[in-house]
């Protein structure tokens, strides 16, 4: 009886393991394999198998915890493959949506074709992002149009009418596609599987129409002096900002002077950064996240008592000198705070590279978008000294007294501009808010 029994158990188990060797093979693709242990000729090979082992309860329990784990192995693997199969669907949904093809690792997936300018950025592709990316450069494209029939009403331009016209319509045909492509993501029609051909379409289209803009702001600009101009940068980007052709020389002391327009929030962002070799914060004044307006020297910070994110034009200007790391700050021709140990007794470096609207963490690279400047800047003016309280106020009330920059004074040919900034025509305390 006793020796039946044990046939059963032996039986059993050998089954289980059957089992389990099978299930694995399945599972994983692999070939069946039987593993062998030698015994005695003479002995039985059940009471081999059971020799100095646990009696037949615990024997019992081992097999069923055996077999639970199997069970358990193999829903392991079931739900492992289920998750492959998801994330491998996902990522082909994402590559259809984005534009990659087989073997493209290019972050953002897009290949760039050769002469084609990309007027919104190395941005991710998505539908959601697309779209939104498409409604910041249409109100870009929209502001700068704004300002071109303003001033063909002042100049009675026959010929710039008729051009804003047409830009106009490029324009509603280009709002009327973002339209169309916002109802068929809502609704899931099929056109969607050509997403990548419509967004083509959509940014040669906004290609050519950025190019029409700027060959017609180019023929305003000849109208104009050369230094009654703003920049403006519409959008938060790593790519929009202007250099200025020329580095600064060793400094002592300065002033920094500009006009300023902006309502971005929080913070209006960078409205320039100056760097050198071995230090990126050599003089960057910065306004970023819920923190105030900050000026940085050789990476040593001062918080400034600005309040410039209303929407309105402000003249600001701030001055420092090496001797006890003194600074001022005035807004609209009025001072509004001071202080001292501001990098004391540091000269300002030369040799780097002076960049507006974006903060660099290299010499000439390293944009963060959080970080840019977003609004309007005009009249930008360095000088190798302080200027005095009067000569700040002639400044900031335009006054025929008013002195310009003999470091670096505001002009369009002292800057090369990149990724859509664009030049108005801008005067001082006539335009003003």
């Amino acid at each position: 009886m006793q020796a039946t029994k044990r046939k059963a158990i032996c039986w059993r188990l050998f089954l289980c393991s059957c089992l389990f060797l099978e299930s694995s093979s399945q599972d994983f693709g692999g070939q069946t394999q039987f593993i062998c242990t030698s015994v005695p000729k003479d002995m039985d090979i059940c009471a081999a198998t059971l020799q100095n082992s646990v009696p037949g309860e615990d024997l019992k329990t081992t097999v069923m915890q055996l077999r639970e784990t199997v069970l358990q192995q193999k829903e392991t693997i079931m739900n492992q493959k289920e998750t492959i199969r998801e994330l491998t669907s996902k990522l082909a949904r994402c590559e259809s949506q984005s534009g990659v093809e087989p073997g493209d690792a290019r972050p953002g997936g897009r290949r760039k074709e050769a002469g084609t300018k990309n007027t919104m950025g190395d941005v991710s592709r998505g539908p959601a992002d697309t779209l939104t990316q498409l409604s910041q450069t249409l109100q870009s494209l929209k502001q700068r149009l704004e300002n071109l029939e303003q001033f063909s009403r002042s100049n009675n331009s026959v010929q710039a009418n008729s051009l804003k016209d047409l830009l106009q319509s490029k324009i509603d045909d280009l709002e009327k596609q973002v339209l169309s492509r916002v109802n068929s993501i809502e609704e899931g029609k099929p056109g969607l599987r050509n997403e990548t051909e419509q967004r083509g379409r959509v940014e040669s289209t906004l290609t050519s129409l950025h190019q029409r803009i700027t060959d017609l702001e180019k023929g305003q600009r000849e109208n104009r002096p050369l230094d009654k101009f703003q920049l403006t940068f519409p959008l938060r980007t790593n790519y929009m900002y202007a250099k200025v052709k020329k580095s600064l020389p060793e400094m002592y002391a300065l002033t920094v002077c500009m006009w300023l327009k902006s309502n971005a929030s929080p913070g209006v962002g960078t409205p320039f950064s100056y760097a050198v070799p071995g230090q990126a914060n050599e003089l960057v004044l910065i306004e970023w996240g819920n923190n105030p307006m900050e000026i940085l020297i050789n990476d040593k910070v001062a918080k400034l008592p600005f309040l410039i994110n209303d929407g309105k034009w402000h003249h600001i200007c701030v001055t420092w000198t090496t001797r006890d790391g003194v600074w001022e700050a005035f807004q609209d021709g009025v001072k509004r705070g001071s202080g001292e140990n501001l990098a004391p007794y540091h000269p300002i470096k030369p040799q780097g590279l002076l960049i507006l609207g974006q903060e660099q963490d290299t010499l000439g690279g390293g944009f963060d978008a959080t970080q840019a400047f977003v609004g309007d800047l005009a009249n930008f003016h360095i000088w190798d000294r302080k200027l005095s309280v009067g000569e700040i106020y002639n400044l900031a009330t335009c006054s025929s007294k008013a002195q310009v920059g003999n470091v670096f004074a505001w002009m369009e040919t002292s800057l090369d501009i990149y990724g859509g900034a664009s030049k108005w025509t801008f005067e001082a305390c006539r335009q003003l808010n």
